[in-house]
């Protein structure tokens, strides 16, 4: 006799408080102030974060001059570490900038791509432009979501947006920037059938008692993302 599968598959995600998702919009905004004067340029660019300090660093190779200090502390300002007393904020942190000229080892792969370097093609403006350092992604859709993503992934997604708006339009005034969001669900013969835990974790103000941010995270957070049929 068949017996179904069962298995549990769990994601998470995080505001954009978090140190990790700090860091990806450093770098990202680094990368869009140069492109902006620079469509040309090439950027290689690492962030880092601590307790009151940021380091940006890699390898850039733009003709163009930028802040750096004000993009930063402009992504920081904007994702709301404005109070010192959070531990990190955007006027008074350290920014160490350790940003160096691409190596000339890996400019020769980029000036001039290999194919044209070796007579193999045409030269073309796209083509002669070599990868540099290169990497492989991958990654599949499925039918679970209208946004072709794992079920999970899509909840504990919607979750923490849903937690830095509250945050940010005053729904919550005790919320700090970071948190994040754990979606378990069940799957049933590679279908999945329920939610079994969701798990929300938030910054807040200190003397705020765990029964209200119960109450609060859910009213605010879960009811408004999760389908009701799968509330437990």
């Amino acid at each position: 006799m068949y017996k179904k599968q069962r298995h549990l598959f769990t994601t998470e995600s995080v505001t954009e408080g978090h140190p990790d998702k700090m860091c990806d919009q450093i770098s990202d905004a680094v990368l869009d102030a140069i492109y902006q004067k620079d469509p040309n340029a090439r950027v290689a660019c690492e962030t880092m974060v601590s307790s009151d300090l940021v380091v940006i660093s890699g390898e850039i190779t733009t003709g163009c001059s930028i802040d750096f200090l004000k993009v930063v502390r402009d992504v920081i300002r904007s994702i709301g570490y404005t109070n010192p007393e959070y531990g990190f904020d955007a006027d008074s942190c350290k920014i160490l900038v350790a940003l160096n000229k691409q190596s000339p080892d890996i400019a020769m792969g980029v000036d001039q791509a290999l194919e044209i370097r070796e007579g193999a093609m045409n030269e073309g403006d796209i083509e002669a432009i070599g990868a540099g350092d290169q990497g492989i992604m991958f990654g599949f859709a499925c039918n679970e979501t209208p946004e072709l993503m794992p079920l999970a992934t899509s909840l504990s997604n919607k979750l923490v947006r849903r937690l830095s708006e509250i945050r940010k339009d005053g729904t919550i005034g005790y919320l700090r920037p970071d948190g994040k969001a754990q979606v378990t669900v069940e799957y049933e013969d590679s279908k999945p059938i329920r939610i079994d835990t969701i798990v929300i974790s938030t910054q807040h103000d200190p003397g705020v008692s765990i029964e209200q941010i119960k109450k609060d995270l859910h009213h605010h957070v879960i009811s408004h993302v999760v389908p009701k049929f799968n509330r437990q």
